[in-house]
């Protein structure tokens, strides 16, 4: 195991930086599911002390991909993740890229019968990278197929998304479509029930069916989804709120309404 030589913190009021072009991915779950992907990291940042030999698998795993091993103090992890749980562990590796729309329409064409249906998460409009991070966390939590963004107004798949997915975003696919109204048409003539979510919907979310082949559709905070997004929708629902607030951060909301999803396939 060729460990090479740690860097020091940086001075005060310099930020540890990831090495040049490359984005940071933090501890050790989002280490594997990276790893999993089948992506190869270009350096591994351990923990130095007794890190490397709790982290033997994913270590050796990412130098037989050729990454380069750097041990490096606590410190200099701690100021690298600003705040973000790096369990000793940190790899550096290219940008992530969303996949095309053609590689979703092969992918639910060719989807097997005997499978369960199909379960997708429309995001329309949501461009804060936090929020964005978040969705794609509980999607991954709630075993969504796939996660479909415009590539118009919404929010980049950059470090800052990986970092706050923990993970997620290695692991669920997300898929860029150039015309959002066109690809939920689409999406109806290969089965898939679309729900919209709307404060001013008629039905609860509860009384929603989410059985089958579903695409669930969030909107961004605000302004809610594009009008030509709501009217490609099947059917609108809202979460029943009892408090003095209006709605739910965009993240939360999905949370809620996959886990109805999850609850109602698993009766």
């Amino acid at each position: 195991m060729a460990i090479h030589k740690r860097r020091k913190p940086s001075p005060k009021g310099n930020r540890a930086q990831p090495p040049g072009g490359l984005d940071a991915v933090y501890g050790v779950h989002a280490v594997r599911a990276l790893l999993e992907r089948g992506e190869r990291p270009r350096e591994l940042w351990v923990q130095e002390g007794g890190a490397a030999a709790r982290l033997a698998e994913l270590v050796d795993t990412a130098q037989q991909r050729g990454a380069r091993l750097v041990s490096q103090p606590r410190e200099l992890l701690d100021e690298l993740a600003q705040g973000a749980a790096h369990q000793g562990i940190v790899a550096f590796c290219t940008p992530l890229a969303a996949e095309g729309e053609a590689s979703l329409w092969l992918r639910l064409e060719a989807w097997p019968v005997d499978a369960p249906p199909p379960l997708l998460l429309i995001l329309d409009g949501v461009t804060d990278v936090h929020n964005f991070g978040a969705c794609l966390r509980s999607a991954d939590a709630a075993g969504v197929d796939g996660v479909i963004v415009p590539k118009d107004k919404a929010a980049p798949l950059n470090a800052t998304v990986r970092k706050v997915a923990c993970g997620a975003a290695e692991s669920v696919p997300v898929y860029q479509v150039t015309n959002l109204a066109r690809a939920m048409a689409k999406l109806k003539a290969l089965g898939v029930w679309i729900t919209g979510t709307a404060g001013e919907a008629d039905a609860s979310l509860f009384e929603a069916d989410f059985r089958g082949a579903t695409a669930l559709v969030m909107g961004a905070e605000g302004k809610g989804m594009r009008r030509l997004t709501r009217e490609a929708c099947d059917g609108l629902v809202k979460l029943p709120m009892a408090g003095s607030v209006s709605s739910l951060n965009v993240s939360v909301a999905t949370g809620v309404c996959l886990f109805e999803a999850v609850r109602q396939r698993h009766q």
